[in-house]
Parts: C-alpha cells; sequence; structure tokens
C-alpha cells in the first residue's frame, strides 16, 4: 500500500475546523436585551441591545454601544415563553465579556436564573 501525500493546507483547515468546534451548541435567536456593566460590583453604564445567538455557557448580543472586555456584566432578557401560559420569564444572567468586536459582545455565562416579570393585569385576558 503506498501512502497518500495530503496537502500541508488542508491539514491546516482540518485542525482549524477541529478547534472552532464548540462545545455547546448555538442557537440563533433574537431577544431585547438590557445590560449593567459592572465594575467593583457596581454600575458603571446601562444599556440595551439584542441578542445574535444563545448557548447553554455563552450570548453573543449586540450592544448601544461598543464594551470593553474582561468586564463583568449583567443581561436581563424577556423570555420568549410564558410560565404555565400566563406568567411572563425574564432571563437574568451575569458573566464576562470574553470578546468584544465593535457592537457585538460575547458574554461567558458565569450564573443564569429565570424570574418571573409578574401576570397580567386583571381584565387583560378573558376571564375562565
Amino acid at each position: 500500500m503506498s501512502a497518500v501525500a495530503i496537502p500541508s493546507r488542508a491539514i491546516q483547515l482540518l485542525e482549524l475546523e477541529l478547534r472552532e468546534r464548540r462545545s455547546h451548541n448555538r442557537y440563533p435567536i433574537r431577544l431585547e436585551v438590557e445590560y449593567a456593566l459592572l465594575n467593583r460590583r457596581r454600575v458603571e453604564r446601562l444599556g440595551h441591545g439584542t441578542t445574535v445567538n444563545v448557548s447553554s455557557n455563552g450570548i453573543l448580543f449586540e450592544a448601544d454601544t461598543a464594551l470593553p472586555t474582561e468586564k463583568s456584566i449583567k443581561l436581563a432578557m424577556k423570555w420568549p415563553f410564558l410560565l404555565e401560559g400566563e406568567c411572563a420569564l425574564k432571563l437574568h444572567i451575569r458573566g464576562i465579556i470574553i470578546r468584544s468586536v465593535a457592537k457585538r459582545a460575547a458574554v461567558q455565562i458565569a450564573y443564569h436564573e429565570f424570574r418571573t416579570a409578574g401576570f397580567p393585569t386583571p381584565g387583560a385576558s378573558s376571564a375562565r
């Protein structure tokens, strides 16, 4: 059996592909997000944006302005599903900005929780 020569460029592309594989699936979802950029647990700046994609480990979102890397951040986003079909939810996240290019920021999630955003006001829906 003879050996097959593989061009070095093909090997480099294969190695790059293996490095680029993510350990968590990313889901393209657009949700409004509010953020608080933190400096030693104090709010340095408030803003808003829109998510680009979400995984169980991180979020990529487009902010209203460029954000610095290696800063702590809190995010809150309206969740698109209701709890028991009635109660609005918000996903609250704390994390670190690990990458920022122009207005896009990648956040590595350190903590997350769903919180209720309140029940509908009386009379807003039909009676049961």
